[in-house]
């Protein structure tokens, strides 16, 4: 059964929900996502670990700070993991969520058995990427959120899942239709000021996943093969008909993906 928690932070109120028993695993969600972007994860996992699944910021359950960034993000797990009393977990992070991983790895990375970044990059944004990001952010601040996510959405499936899963994106549309617009904006502000931390991944002497999706336009294919390979001990599974929504779009060769990776890294985690 899921508990739900909540926890004091920055003068707000977030939440975070607790599943299952054993070796503690972190989920971290996305950009105009919350914790139930894992709800394919969520059974599977928590049959063998204690899933700890948070609502950043603004997002899902929980209220938006007044400041966001990714140290932040990583402040936060890691106040959730002290009143949980976990000294070593797992991170698993989807798109920005693991740039919160990665942000955590370089402040706390003795809490870390290992972490892992799922349709992720420790790149910085570069030009291009950040032009980009402003143009969302004058969108939401003219059309409101709906109708920014009616448009950016679709496009994090391949162009098979488009069709496969129509029924599933417009699904998740609706679902997130009222996402405040604010945390919309303050996220795409703290992604475009993020830094590089690829030194991250060199310098961290435990394993690294990497999921990749084939067709993934916001972490294109060679750029995120191309980071697989600094990490000592790196794990990479490509997901040949995802975007960057493998959670959703390849459920069960992800989750495989993620069993694998935790049995093999997770092994002495205290608890």
């Amino acid at each position: 059964m899921a508990n739900k928690k909540e926890i004091p932070f920055q003068g707000k109120t977030l939440r975070y929900t607790i599943l299952g028993q054993g070796a503690p695993v972190v989920l971290v969600h996305g950009f105009a996502e919350d914790s139930d972007v894992w709800k394919y994860q969520r059974d599977i996992l928590s049959a063998h670990y204690r899933l700890i699944i948070p609502d950043l910021p603004g997002a899902g359950a929980s209220e938006l700070t007044d400041q966001f960034s990714m140290e932040l993000g990583a402040d936060y797990i890691r106040q959730v993991l002290q009143q949980e009393n976990i000294e070593q977990t797992i991170l698993i992070g989807h798109s920005m969520g693991g740039y919160i991983a990665l942000a955590f790895a370089e402040k706390y990375a003795g809490q870390l058995q290992a972490f892992g970044l799922f349709h992720s990059t420790a790149y910085a944004d570069n030009d291009e990427k950040k032009t980009s990001r402003q143009r969302g952010i004058a969108f939401v601040e003219a059309h409101g959120s709906h109708e920014f996510l009616q448009q950016s959405i679709p496009n994090l499936f391949s162009p098979e899942s488009r069709i496969s899963m129509s029924g599933a994106i417009k699904g998740m549309i609706e679902q997130y239709r009222d996402f405040n617009p604010n945390t919309l904006v303050a996220c795409q502000q703290a992604m475009m000021q993020r830094p590089d931390r690829t030194h991250v991944l060199t310098s961290f002497n435990k394993p690294v996943l990497f999921i990749i999706g084939k067709y993934d336009t916001a972490v294109p294919y060679e750029q995120a093969l191309r980071q697989s390979h600094l990490p000592h001990i790196s794990y990479i599974h490509l997901l040949e008909h995802s975007g960057h929504m493998g959670m959703w779009e390849e459920t069960e060769k992800a989750n495989t993906a993620l069993l694998s990776f935790l049995a093999d890294a997770g092994s002495t985690v205290t608890q």
